[in-house]
């Protein structure tokens, strides 16, 4: 896509720095870092959300991001875990619509917050849950999951 700063990067069109590149993604440095070692690792095609992301290209991305995530441990960065983050959409945090996927470097006490506590004290019941399972249900009837 001519106006996406992602595949701009990759055709040479923007300076990046680039950590690994292949045929099916590339992984650069990213401007505003969570902590250093902080690496976005993206599909060279052009690709907006998850939805579309190719079955064999994601199995590539994961393996790519242990690489990484290896890497980043025997990096010397201080490293005490590792967060995998991929915002899919803009409501959830994508702010450019070319899917991203966050290698980020963690140590305790480090400042960075991803807070996946309840919106409100009030837990969801039983029933809630097993009605908002069903919803989900009735979705992936409609859709077909490979092994």
């Amino acid at each position: 896509m001519e106006d996406c700063p992602f595949c701009r990067m990759i055709k040479g069109d923007l300076a990046a720095t680039f950590v690994y590149q292949n045929s099916l993604c590339s992984a650069l440095m990213i401007m505003q870092p969570v902590n250093p070692g902080h690496v976005l690792l993206i599909p060279n095609e052009h690709i907006g959300s998850l939805e579309d992301l190719p079955l064999e290209t994601a199995h590539h991305l994961i393996r790519v991001s242990q690489h990484l995530a290896s890497a980043i441990r025997g990096s010397g960065f201080e490293c005490d875990g590792i967060n995998l983050y991929l915002a899919d959409g803009r409501a959830a945090g994508q702010n450019i619509p070319h899917l991203q996927l966050h290698i980020i470097p963690r140590a305790e006490n480090d400042g960075f917050e991803l807070n996946l506590s309840a919106r409100s004290a009030e837990l969801p019941t039983k029933e809630e849950l097993e009605k908002n399972a069903h919803h989900l249900r009735q979705a992936l009837k409609d859709l077909t999951i490979e092994d």
